[in-house]
């Protein structure tokens, strides 16, 4: 009997234990509630504090639909974090918003010039502001253009003295540009003006590698006088009032406000001795933060790359979380950031979108880092330098995984930034994403630090739409072992065999993924990267760049429209490149050496493989016909035929993207452009380059109306309005007979050309025009 009742003692005793305390939060409750299904409590911060009097339990929170403004922070800390497990998700089927934005009712009085105001007391200068869910622009110049490629709209005079002197009082305005190379973004906020209208400002450093602002592609906003255009506003924070040019069409007195006032809405902090673990967040959606790019500051080693550890959720310190099934949109600065220690925290199944900054982020503690350093030109000297492998402590994301996401128009604000950027991390899965309309990379490794990730069946397309020289993926590797001259890297590998591979421990696998890159690579391996196995990948457009580094393997990928690009490489990289399917001849750039081994691929023209053999590789590769299944609709699958099985190819999964059916119906495809086999015969065919159409000369009267001597260059036969060729002067009837210092001949070497230049984003040509010959400097861009 004794033991019988021991027994069901036990028994009841695991059940209560296991069994859930459930914590609900309406927005029909009060914060002095209890927090029970008939007496919730209002707000995210009251629940998640009612959460924390329970010890070493199962906790849920359960949030019925609604909208839940959060005016600060709100912190789960590894000192207040007593639960066995939490979970915070929205009630079923109900749509839950938790926002970092206070929403407002204003009554409005006619002013000036189409301008409304109204009066509002706020505690400092909002950032955002929302209309019914839309977010309206600040007074800017130049005004917001959905359709201008760059920060939707930029001036070359934008900060002239010219105009600035139209500006009684500029202070708190900023001023946004793109880095003078295009890589990436600066950001500055005014504070104020000199005695001749000169603006002063600070900031500019969210970007590593310092440089001068773009002298196009810049903007300011949050200027009074730059009020007029509808839908524009600015807030007199001295004179508490808010001045608008109502949008067409809008209703002011219906009209819902919202500022946004926080840049982060929930941070999950323990550390690495005591970290907070088994938090799951699921089904609910986190909107309108702050924007964070004055905050960006902290850089990330010798990468061009700074950051701002924040987000609408932080986790640092973490073991076991996920977040999961969420939506993140509207947001000021990134979706989710996971900052230092982090283990096998998943983030999965969300949908992220119209974000200012990254979508996910993983990033490292320095700290741990043997011998870093934090700029391109700055480095530890070799005999000063920690020769042990690795990293010094566990202070990094490890072992985590970002999977089935849906991550678009991101960077709408911040352009060094990316759908998933990694840095100081190891062992990070990225799988099954799809990732698109980014302005810089679709997904970023900083560094070698510490490798061992498996980036796989991504979808990763419309990237690097504002920058240049970059890749829908894109790796530095400027690691202990690197610096930015060749002959010092290949002295000191060659006295030092294996420092090359002290920071990237494990090898960075990217497998079977599809990448497209509009002004840069498909894949772009720049400075140093190293220990990279890179197989059954598809790339669409920009091709496949490695730069120096060692340890690159790249093997059965198909490189559509474009080539293998490899850079300056090192002695003795041990490099191989082999069983691929490519459109053109390599595009190499300063090559003294070659690797281990450069052969088996397979060209779609006789004269690809010709131009390329002349190089002194692939003597045993192929070339003709690939036989994909349907490569007008992006299937490459080979027919069981293919002569390309002949070079040791071998055909692969190409389940790219999302599988989450939910994300799957909302989730865009890359454009599919027809196969260009690049040869050098002429041929009847028209082709669309810088949004207009150009033809081969194939008639008498052709070459008589332009003045040609010969049947060679391309002619522009239709012009589109808005396009970047009109907007480069070209008109209808050019023919273009040099490109880049590349004599044309046809269409298709007007392509070939065009594919193997088009990173540098502008160019000198020449054209026939009048029958004169003119030489002009084009944008490829825009």
């Amino acid at each position: 009997m004794i033991k019988q009742f021991l027994l069901v003692v036990s028994i009841l005793f695991v059940c209560c234990t296991c069994k859930a305390q459930t914590i609900y939060i309406s927005t029909k409750g009060n914060d002095n509630n209890a927090g029970s299904i008939y007496h919730p409590v209002k707000t995210f911060a009251a629940g998640v504090a009612k959460a924390m009097v329970h010890k070493n339990k199962k906790v849920i929170i359960e949030i019925d639909g609604g909208t839940y403004p959060v005016d600060k922070t709100v912190e789960i800390t590894s000192e207040k974090f007593p639960l066995r497990e939490l979970t915070i998700k929205a009630k079923a089927n109900e749509k839950v918003i938790i926002s970092g934005a206070q929403q407002f009712k204003l009554s409005w009085k006619p002013y000036k010039n189409n301008m409304v105001s109204a009066k509002i007391k706020l505690n400092k200068a909002p950032d955002q502001l929302f209309m019914n869910g839309k977010k309206l622009p600040m007074a800017r110049y130049p005004d917001f253009d959905s359709t201008s490629r760059v920060f939707n709209g930029t001036a070359a005079n934008a900060i002239s003295i010219e105009r600035s002197r139209k500006w009684l009082n500029p202070t708190g305005g900023y001023i946004h540009a793109l880095h003078q190379g295009e890589w990436g973004d600066f950001h500055y906020r005014i504070t104020g003006k000199d005695a001749t209208d000169k603006l002063l400002y600070e900031g500019g450093w969210q970007n590593n590698r310092p440089a001068k602002m773009h002298t196009q592609y810049r903007y300011v906003e949050n200027i009074f006088e730059e009020l007029d255009h509808p839908g524009e506003w600015f807030y007199n924070q001295k004179e508490e009032m808010l001045y608008l040019i109502p949008p067409v069409g809008s209703n002011l007195q219906t009209a819902d406000f919202a500022f946004t006032m926080i840049s982060d809405i929930l941070h999950i902090k323990g550390t690495l001795a005591n970290p907070v673990k088994n938090i799951t967040i699921t089904g609910v959606d986190f909107v309108q933060t702050a924007r964070s790019f004055m905050e960006v500051k902290e850089p990330l080693l010798r990468s061009d790359w700074a950051i701002y550890r924040g987000a609408a959720i932080l986790l640092e310190g973490t073991e076991s979380c996920i977040i999961n099934n969420c939506n993140f949109y509207d947001l000021g600065g990134s979706a989710v950031f996971l900052s230092n220690y982090n283990k096998e925290d998943r983030i999965s199944n969300n949908h992220i979108y119209n974000i200012g900054a990254n979508g996910i982020a993983f990033v490292g503690n320095p700290n741990a880092v043997r011998s870093p350093a934090f700029r391109y030109e700055n480095f530890v000297p070799y005999a000063q330098m920690d020769m042990e492998r690795g990293p010094k402590n566990a202070d990094y994301p490890q072992h985590c995984q970002a999977i089935n996401n849906l991550i678009h128009h991101t960077g709408l604000i911040e352009k060094q930034s990316a759908g998933v950027q990694i840095s100081m991390s190891a062992s990070i899965l990225v799988s099954h994403n799809t990732i698109y309309h980014v302005p810089r990379a679709g997904i970023n490794i900083s560094e070698g630090t510490w490798g061992g990730h498996i980036i796989e069946f991504n979808d990763v397309f419309d990237t690097v739409l504002e920058t240049g020289d970059h890749g829908a993926f894109n790796s530095w590797g400027r690691d202990r072992y690197w610096r930015p001259e060749r002959s010092i890297i290949d002295s000191v590998v060659a006295a030092k065999p294996g420092i090359e591979l002290l920071d990237v421990i494990a090898p960075i696998v990217l497998r079977n993924n599809r990448f497209q890159c509009d002004h840069g690579w498909d894949i772009d391996l720049d400075d140093g990267s190293t220990n990279y196995q890179i197989y059954n990948n598809v790339c669409l457009s920009g091709g496949l760049k490695l730069r120096e580094g060692y340890h690159r393997a790249v093997f059965n990928n198909i490189i559509i429209n474009n080539t293998f690009h490899p850079h300056v490489w090192l002695k003795n990289s041990d490099d191989v490149f082999k069983n691929n399917i490519l459109t053109a001849a390599y595009a190499p750039i300063l090559m003294e050496s070659w690797g281990k081994e450069i052969d088996h691929n397979f060209f779609l023209s006789k004269e690809a493989l010709i131009k390329t053999q002349k190089l002194n590789v692939d003597a045993n590769s192929l070339s003709g016909e690939a036989g994909f299944l349907e490569a007008n609709t992006g299937n490459y699958h080979l027919k069981k035929t293919s002569a390309v099985f002949k070079t040791g190819f071998k055909d692969f999964d190409m389940n790219f993207g999302v599988t989450n059916p939910r994300l799957k119906k909302l989730a865009a495809s890359p454009a599919i452009k027809p196969l260009n086999d690049n040869s050098d015969n002429i041929k009847t065919t028209i082709v669309d380059w810088l949004g207009a159409k150009f033809k081969n000369i194939e008639t008498l009267g052709e070459r008589s109306a332009a003045g040609l001597p010969d049947n060679n260059g391309a002619l522009l036969t239709q012009l589109t309005k808005g396009s970047v060729a009109e907007k480069n002067n070209l008109k209808k009837g050019d023919v273009v007979v040099q490109l880049d210092n590349n004599e044309v001949k046809s269409v298709n070497e007007l392509m070939k050309i065009y594919n193997e230049i088009r990173w540098k984003g502008h160019s000198q040509i020449i054209i026939i025009r009048n029958q004169k010959e003119q030489k002009m400097e084009i944008s490829l861009k825009d």
